[in-house]
């Protein structure tokens, strides 16, 4: 979510902060709290994201009396605004005026590249929840570098891969030219061939434009049976609002990842009623571990559980796994990153294990969009790889 073009340029700027500034992690008395930087955005577009992240991290940490590995625990806050130019300055504030020993975050991709670099560089361990960038755990996968979420090719390979499994041979694909939406494409369109389907015409926009009418006019003459698309937040909702204006909902089905109605339905009206997406998350998927976390979650919060309170609580388990099997000793590397590489996580998404790049293996659900939920009605693929691309990380 909140995904922009990195630069290499950015990128490189961001590696050279940080290993200007590197120093030797400090060492921890092993009977000190362990010192967690949560640097997620608190302000903003995405605040509601990060205090959903942020909520249920805590809950799984309460769970388990605020103690990981025999050592209680300590939660910094950092607001990072979802802002990439202080990306560096802040998680780097963390490591060293804060001494965290483990970061987490964050939703913006550009500002989780920042933390990729600095987590690399310093050998801290980086939990992601949310920030679907596939150079996380592709190009720049790291030992200590781990994603309870997803990357953007996931949700929209199992869209694609519905599609074709409908009968759909000829389909379209719609996104902002950025780096979420060429990634989400690439996956919407080898889902598709994988199920004997082609997409014959990419229509795209630049970020974060709204004039979606001169592609909307394109649709009914490219030939095709249907529509994928990858936009989120205020573009989504206005983009599902002129795509049934325009007449098409019932010409050409609309489909793509999840993020599509994700957060959105309320905004989006009787225009996404009855629309198909694709995530590993829906509301009402009815299995008693989800179950007890959405009632967990509301008795804590006042408030009903979304995936990205699944993807913080994921990341606590993910934490806790590895804290637990060293006994709160972080220097024993090798040992905490086997504990959490080759763990089953009992996920309130359903059973997930990780990939030799650290992402999640996970189950895509279809949902549809009725009555301002996202209610999943199947399931797509039981358990979804994301091919981590450029990743040398040795499993």
């Amino acid at each position: 979510m909140g995904d922009h073009l990195v630069t290499r340029r950015r990128l490189a700027a961001a590696a050279a902060a940080a290993g200007a500034t590197a120093l030797a992690r400090p060492a921890i008395a092993q009977g000190a709290p362990l010192r967690i930087g949560v640097m997620l955005p608190y302000s903003g577009t995405f605040a509601a994201l990060g205090e959903n992240i942020t909520a249920a991290f805590e809950m799984h940490l309460a769970e388990r009396g605020n103690r990981l590995g025999g050592r209680a625990v300590q939660i910094i806050r950092l607001d990072d605004e979802s802002n990439p130019a202080t990306a560096v300055q802040n998680v780097l504030r963390l490591v060293q005026r804060d001494r965290a020993e483990v970061l987490v975050g964050t939703v913006h991709s550009g500002v989780a590249m920042a933390m990729v670099q600095v987590a690399r560089d310093r050998g801290v361990p980086l939990f992601i929840p949310n920030a679907g960038v596939g150079a996380a755990t592709g190009q720049l996968c790291a030992p200590n570098i781990f994603r309870s979420s997803f990357t953007n090719w996931q949700p929209s390979y199992a869209a694609g891969f519905w599609l074709g499994r409908q009968g759909v041979r000829r389909a379209a694909w719609m996104t902002w030219d950025y780096a979420a939406g060429a990634e989400a494409g690439q996956g919407f369109r080898e889902g598709l061939e994988a199920a004997g389907g082609q997409v014959v015409r990419e229509l795209k926009l630049p970020f974060p434009e709204t004039n979606f009418q001169p592609l909307l006019a394109q649709i009914p003459g490219l030939g095709v049976e249907a529509v994928g698309a990858f936009f989120a937040g205020g573009g989504a909702i206005q983009f599902v609002r002129e795509y049934a204006a325009a007449g098409l909902k019932d010409r050409f089905p609309l489909t793509g990842s999840g993020f599509l109605t994700e957060g959105t339905l309320a905004g989006q009206g009787a225009a996404a009623e009855g629309m198909k997406t694709t995530l590993h998350y829906g509301d009402r998927l009815d299995t008693p571990r989800n179950t007890a976390f959405r009632a967990a979650f509301r008795a804590r919060t006042g408030r009903e559980a979304d995936v990205y309170a699944v993807q913080g609580y994921d990341a606590a388990q993910m934490l806790a796994i590895g804290m637990e099997a060293v006994r709160g000793d972080l220097s024993a590397e090798r040992e905490w990153v086997r504990a959490i590489r080759t763990a089953r996580i009992d996920s309130p998404r359903g059973p997930m294990t990780l990939s030799p790049s650290h992402n999640p293996v996970q189950p895509m659900y279809l949902r549809e969009a009725r009555g301002g939920e996202n209610v999943v009605i199947g399931t797509v693929i039981e358990a979804l790889a994301d091919p981590g691309t450029g990743c040398r990380m040795s499993a």
